[in-house]
């Protein structure tokens, strides 16, 4: 039998120059399912996205989406596309093992808890302040250089890394610390700053943009207190769900959450087109 791509509906050129195409996916011209391939928003037309794939059930298991994601990375290609970009949810286990069969390369997944009505007190010596003008600007300097080289470090071109992570920090802080629903704080044990956390409270959930424990001061258990922190602003601010992202091969920050209760709730997942 046959698998291939039957577009739906015409190429959608968007002003910005994004593709976008909707594709039936075929065995013998019958269809089977679907696939939703277009140009990434935030990386641009050398990035393709991969944002739907389904196969009807009575199909599934025979191979059809092995064929459907390669045809579909055919069509990037020739797009003139660099890089796949996919997104799978933690709960659909087969379709990360079809991902990563193909090729594909975790690059970070998201992760979240559901919080309680107490919120959790920090250890003794320890206490919180909101960030001062004086230090956001070499918190926010030294913030975007980190994203930055996390994006370099997963296949992420320099000058594209670095324009999303300036894209990004001005989109979430477009007033700085003032930003509504945004909470910067620093966290002092025994008087000395020992780490940095930044919680934005809007929406249906709390969720935590950054959180970093001094180099110095690192292996104290100040990372747990930073979470615990976030916890706790958390409730005060009515939201019981706190979610977080963590970059792949960052396996203290991993372990840590999944010590404090976090589950994992999506991959975010790319392959590199030869």
């Amino acid at each position: 039998m046959t698998t291939t791509l039957r577009p739906t509906g015409p190429l959608q050129h968007a002003a910005d120059g994004a593709l976008s195409r909707h594709f039936q996916v075929c065995v013998n011209g019958r269809p089977v399912g679907g696939v939703h391939l277009a140009t990434h928003e935030l990386f641009g037309p050398t990035v393709a996205r991969l944002d739907e794939l389904s196969i009807d059930e009575p199909d599934r298991g025979r191979g059809r989406g092995t064929v459907a994601v390669l045809a579909a990375e055919e069509v990037a290609r020739g797009w003139g596309c660099e890089r796949v970009e996919i997104t799978v949810p933690a709960a659909a286990g087969a379709a990360v093992r079809l991902a990563t069969a193909l090729g594909y390369v975790q690059r970070n997944r998201r992760m979240s808890k559901r919080l309680g009505d107490v919120p959790p007190k920090l250890s003794a010596g320890s206490r919180s302040r909101l960030m001062t003008e004086a230090e956001f600007g070499p918190w926010l300097e030294k913030a975007i250089k980190d994203y930055t080289r996390s994006w370099i470090d997963r296949g992420v071109p320099a000058d594209a890394a670095r324009a999303k992570a300036e894209r990004d920090h001005a989109r979430a802080l477009p007033d700085g610390p003032a930003t509504a629903d945004t909470l910067l704080s620093v966290l002092e044990h025994e008087g000395t700053p020992v780490g940095t956390l930044w919680l934005s409270v809007a929406g249906d959930r709390a969720f935590v943009f950054d959180v970093e424990a001094d180099e110095r001061f690192r292996g104290r258990g100040h990372g747990r207190a930073l979470m615990l922190l976030a916890e706790a602003q958390s409730v005060a601010a009515g939201q019981r769900v706190l979610a977080l992202n963590v970059f792949a091969g960052n396996t203290p920050a991993e372990r840590l959450y999944e010590s404090l209760g976090y589950e994992t709730v999506e991959y975010s997942l790319y392959k590199n087109l030869l």
